[in-house]
């Protein structure tokens, strides 16, 4: 129409001098002077005076430059719709859509399917968990875009922001994630002092970014959040604490079912909710930011390749970041099989690095045959050791490990109700449990390497209701005993030795000076046997629709842990050979949360 009008006054204003001259008149004195009403001149009224002369030279020569601004404006004008118009078809074609309102931006492709509803909050999956208030909701009838185009691809941002609060009956210094294996034994100064800690830190940022070819689609994920400390973070004034990358991955996912997906995101070893697709992994609903004991997962390097079978079964294989976890003691024969890391090499000095010999390799089958979730997987590490011999030269110790698992997960009620089962068991996985119980290998009295061998588990029952979300978990996390004698009869070398002193483990010491020292327990091996945690919890969501998600959490949850029996316990606990004569602890914690998660 805009076009429409600018050609109707171009004609207008150029035909204007020459309607004025076919009618007699002067040329802009008439225009410019109201008409003699009729009948009103007579035969000796004095003649009219003569009009002005003609337009000049240089009102003509101003309509003439007026004629040809407009005219140059409306070429811009049609060159810019036209340039419109392409813009919008092909992004069209990149959305895949027709037909789409030019002023309503289709929702993108997602590089993985719509999930069906799941227990964990899937945060940075706009379709996962559509059913429930603890995601990201589902994009609704409205006006304004949920992505936007930029050089040919989408931007679809998602997060929460929290406030988040817990309380722990034992001191552990820790904030909204619960280290599970640093609970203080009975002789700890902290096993009698709680602690109550407030943040936002767990607050998170993500972006997916998508690209659609005629053959695939490519992109990324980034997410992020505040649970890490740099050397100037603390609680006194500022909490200025330090963002941390969670995941950082590129993919291409192809129109004939095979997947290619690389960089930092959770290990395949993780439970997910369609197939095994990157962002629908089901997570346990805790705000407990180390989410659940019997929980098996890793954020890390992978690099995934899957294939989908027709929507019913799904193969996939990583190849992922590894590392050593170690807890070990008694050998005469050193060994060395990791340093701290170096700040040259972009690694923190303040921790542990093992000298990886091979990757990990997860392998992993997913079915959905029409009822549920199923998956079976397997992991295979290696780990390696260097021994320094009395009287002979050092040489290199190689060990395999490797496990097994499965997942199940059972939606009721179309997912009013759910229930889900996981398990890990295996020789040297033990830093895929969430609590990291038990440590991947332990030490023979040689030097050489043992794996320890490690079971995880986890059941969760989780029911929605309009508004409410109510969820139960309990899981463990257990490591066998695996000692040897070294010298005497009695093992005392290697993890959870019966010979392993436990005498201390139930006395207090005094603390160090200055009120931020307390005392070292001594003599307390505190070799975990067992982890158990049950939790409880329930979400109301105050509001959930295409306004995003404001939603309120409360937590309960009890964790207790027992430890592998050794010598010097008193009272009635006196035989070493008993695992129930080993030192216990336990800790109740309650979380609160309330959180904002954009739509």
């Amino acid at each position: 129409m805009r076009v429409l009008a600018a050609y109707i006054v171009a004609l207008c204003l150029a035909a204007a001098p020459a309607v004025a001259r076919a009618n007699g008149d002067g040329g802009n004195a008439a225009a410019n002077s109201p008409a003699p009403a009729a009948n009103t001149a007579s035969a000796t009224s004095p003649a009219p005076a003569k009009p002005e002369t003609v337009t000049s030279e240089s009102d003509l020569q101003q309509l003439k430059d007026l004629v040809e601004a407009q005219s140059k404006q409306l070429q811009d004008q049609q060159q810019e719709l036209q340039e419109q118009k392409q813009e919008m078809q092909a992004l069209k074609q990149q959305l895949g859509s027709s037909g789409t309102n030019a002023g309503v931006l289709a929702a993108a492709p997602v590089i993985a399917p719509t999930a069906p509803a799941v227990i964990g909050p899937v945060v940075g999956a706009p379709t996962a968990n559509a059913a429930l208030t603890s995601a990201t909701p589902a994009p609704q009838a409205t006006n304004e875009p949920t992505a936007w185009a930029f050089k040919g691809v989408t931007f679809t941002p998602s997060g929460f922001f929290a406030a988040e609060t817990v309380w722990r009956q034992r001191g552990l210094g820790a904030d909204i994630n619960t280290p599970f294996t640093s609970l203080p034994m009975p002789g700890a100064s902290q096993y009698n002092i709680s602690e109550f800690n407030a943040a936002g830190r767990q607050s998170r940022i993500a972006m997916l970014v998508q690209g659609k070819l005629p053959s695939a689609t490519i992109g990324g994920y980034y997410e992020a959040d505040f649970l890490s400390a740099g050397t100037t973070s603390n609680d006194n004034q500022s909490n200025s604490y330090t963002l941390r990358q969670r995941q950082f991955w590129g993919q291409a996912a192809f129109t004939n079912g095979f997947t290619i997906t690389g960089g930092q995101m959770w290990s395949l070893v993780t439970q997910t909710a369609k197939g095994v697709d990157n962002r629908t992994e089901v997570l346990p609903e805790n705000i407990d930011a180390q989410y659940n004991v019997g929980f098996s997962w890793a954020r890390q390097y992978g690099v995934r390749i899957a294939k989908n079978f027709n929507n019913k079964m799904w193969l996939a294989m990583s190849v992922e970041e590894p590392q050593i976890t170690f807890k070990g003691a008694g050998p005469t024969t050193p060994f060395l099989f990791g340093q701290a890391g170096t700040s040259g090499g972009l690694y923190n000095p303040t921790a542990n690095y093992s000298f990886n010999m091979t990757p990990d390799f997860v392998f992993k089958a997913a079915f959905e045959p029409g009822f549920g979730h199923y998956e079976v997987f397997g992991l295979v590490s290696t780990f390696r050791d260097r021994i320094f011999p009395t009287g002979a030269a050092p040489y290199n110790a190689n060990t395999a490990g490797g496990g097994g698992g499965a997942n199940i997960w059972l939606p009721f009620n179309k997912g009013k109700i759910n229930f889900g089962l996981h398990a890990l068991v295996g020789n040297g996985v033990g830093r895929y449990g969430s609590a990291g119980a038990t440590p991947d290998v332990t030490v023979k009295p040689d030097g050489t390497f043992a794996t320890v061998r490690s079971y995880q588990g986890l059941a969760t029952l989780a029911f929605h209701y309009t508004k409410w979300d109510v969820y139960f978990h309990v899981g463990e996390e257990y490591g066998d005993r695996t000692q040897f004698i070294n010298g005497g009869t009695i093992p005392n070398v290697g993890f959870g030795a019966i010979g392993f002193n436990n005498a201390g483990c139930w006395t207090e010491p005094a603390p160090g000076s200055g009120g931020y020292a307390p005392g070292s327990v001594g003599n307390c091996a505190n070799n975990i046997r067992n982890i158990i945690e049950g939790t409880a919890g329930v979400w109301y969501s105050f509001y959930s629709g295409p306004k995003g998600i404001f939603k309120f959490g409360l937590e309960y949850s009890h964790e207790a842990y027992n430890t592998w029996s050794g010598v010097g316990a008193t009272g009635a606990c006196t035989s070493a050979a008993n695992p129930s004569c080993g030192p216990s602890t336990n800790d109740n914690m309650v979380f609160t949360s309330m959180r904002y998660y954009i739509p």
